[in-house]
């Protein structure tokens, strides 16, 4: 997985990412298949299925967004709730298929990000004619984002030094609930000023160093044919099963 050129793997992740939403409500048979896709290749990835699986919280909110299909789905009543609310049998399997597919989304993405350098993944968006503008932000976002963790681990370092402590456990330390949101609140204000300052002196300095917008990198490399092949076959199977589950349960 490593090896695979991210310009192949970034459109390979999004068609996987687009079949299993194509998937139809109910089509287990095609979700365990992919499901056994995903983990194939996060075996070859080398990082290990547990790594992945850590990581599975992120479609936690998802899943959260889901959980009125259990209510607001007509079919079979499993279990009748106070207030007129009740659980159907259709409701219960919409949202684990949309479970599922959030489970899978956020797992491919997982793979892709723990399997490609960032900056490749930028060049594969600019291969696929991506506008300029829009790869920029996103590098842009993402370089900005370690320099606002640097400023709040900054700032967290000058309260821990202006604060003291007493090694008394029966001494309660801070203030109300009140003055912490307030200090919070002055925290987030700051950390707000600095950022955009930081950013803005970061900006000024790339571009005294002849940046436009574009990424600037070394002619890259031809892909391998069989890396071609991989991606080709990868698509037929991805749109075979799209087809198959659509007939069979669509």
């Amino acid at each position: 997985m490593h090896q695979l050129d991210a310009r192949l793997k970034v459109p390979l992740v999004i068609v996987f990412i687009l079949a299993t939403s194509l998937v139809p409500i109910g089509a287990w048979p095609f979700y365990l298949l992919l499901i056994a896709v995903l983990l194939s290749s996060e075996i070859l990835s080398d990082l290990g299925v547990l790594f992945f699986l850590k990581r599975a919280v992120l479609a936690l909110p998802f899943v959260l967004a889901a959980l009125p299909v259990l209510f607001t789905q007509v079919g079979t009543v499993w279990i009748s709730l106070p207030f007129g609310l009740a659980i159907t049998a259709q409701g219960v399997e919409r949202f684990i298929s949309v479970a599922l597919k959030a489970w899978i989304s956020i797992q491919a993405a997982i793979l892709l990000a723990s399997t490609t350098p960032f900056p490749d993944i930028l060049l594969a968006l600019r291969a696929m004619r991506l506008p300029k503008v829009l790869v920029s932000i996103i590098g842009l976002m993402w370089r900005y984002l370690f320099v606002i963790v640097d400023e709040t681990i900054r700032m967290m370092n000058a309260r821990s030094s202006r604060s003291g402590a007493s090694s008394d456990p029966s001494h309660r330390q801070g203030g109300s609930v009140v003055w912490r949101a307030k200090v919070t609140g002055g925290m987030a204000g700051n950390l707000f000023i600095r950022s955009i300052e930081r950013s803005d002196r970061i900006y000024h300095a790339m571009l005294s160093r002849g940046y436009d917008g574009e990424i600037r990198h070394l002619p890259l490399p031809a892909i391998p044919s069989i890396q071609w092949w991989i991606f080709i076959w990868s698509l037929l199977t991805l749109v075979v099963m799209v087809v198959l589950s659509r007939v069979l349960w669509g």
